[in-house]
């Protein structure tokens, strides 16, 4: 991307590729390839967000999911500027179920600056 007006959905899937890529190698290369150096990074809404790349990289590798644990689908994003709004379902192999909204800011080369998720678990199936 060469400025935010370039922000496509095939960008964003670009990018959302990248972090499902991530998401199941936990490297550290394959994080840091998604953000910015002084990135933010909000898991959630009362905590201070994970300032900058290093630190990024540590609590995803912290707070890893492992692979085949858990299964993503996600919507076509909605934008405004250089924001991307995703939607997603994720449900973990021991019957957790979360709705996802993604709100991601970018940077003019495609990385992220400011990555926000908000999760609601779904209620127990009767």
């Amino acid at each position: 991307m060469t400025d935010s007006s370039s922000l496509t959905p095939s960008s964003v899937t670009a990018w959302m590729n990248g972090y499902l890529r991530a998401w199941d190698s936990n490297a550290p290369d394959d994080i840091r390839a998604l953000f910015t150096d002084d990135a933010e990074y909000r898991t959630a809404p009362f905590e201070p967000p994970r300032v900058g790349v290093d630190a990024i990289v540590a609590g995803w590798i912290e707070d890893q999911d492992q692979p085949g644990d858990y299964s993503f689908t996600w919507s076509e994003p909605n934008l405004d500027g250089d924001v991307a709004f995703v939607a997603g379902d994720t449900t973990y192999s021991d019957g957790r179920r979360y709705a996802n909204l993604w709100v991601i800011r970018f940077a003019p080369d495609g990385r992220a600056t400011s990555f926000t998720e908000w999760y609601m678990k779904y209620p127990a199936a009767s």
